[in-house]
């Protein structure tokens, strides 16, 4: 049987947050949903979990926001003053430029960590996680974010 993260090794993990796979609605972004989602629980509670916290408006929210040549900060503030997903998507709309780029910042995102530097961080983070056995399986950063909140077997 395939191993199993050992829980906390990666921290506390928000299950909550939308898939890395799913693409945001209005602009078909992948990871827009879920840094939406990581403002909303600041927004909420005031701060993320350290696991999560480390890398906030960071990594993967701040490779996305130099995609589109905005302030990730832009983007939470948006979140934080909007009442509603509609005029969160209607404000970042106004604020990304008008061609996205989705394609091509889709298959940036998904292959992110499929380099040798990247394979070598792979095995690393999941060597910490108890799961070496799953070097061959989880193939990228957006694997990795899938496997550690459960949603790759």
């Amino acid at each position: 049987m395939p191993s199993r993260p050992i829980p906390g090794s990666s921290g506390d993990v928000l299950t909550t947050l939308p898939s890395a796979y799913l693409p945001h609605a209005a602009t078909g972004l992948l990871h827009l949903p879920r840094f939406i989602a990581k403002a909303k629980h600041v927004k909420a509670h005031g701060a993320l979990p350290p696991s999560y916290a480390k890398n906030y408006k960071r990594g993967m929210d701040r490779f996305l926001c130099l995609h589109l040549g905005v302030d990730p900060a832009a983007v939470e503030k948006i979140v934080h003053d909007s009442a509603t997903d509609a005029e969160i998507d209607a404000q970042l709309l106004a604020l990304f430029p008008a061609d996205l780029r989705a394609a091509k910042w889709n298959r940036d995102y998904v292959q992110k960590g499929m380099t040798p530097s990247g394979r070598e961080f792979l095995k690393e983070a999941l060597t910490n996680m108890g799961c070496a056995d799953r070097v061959e399986q989880i193939i990228s950063v957006v694997d990795l974010i899938e496997f550690d909140e459960g949603r790759i077997e």
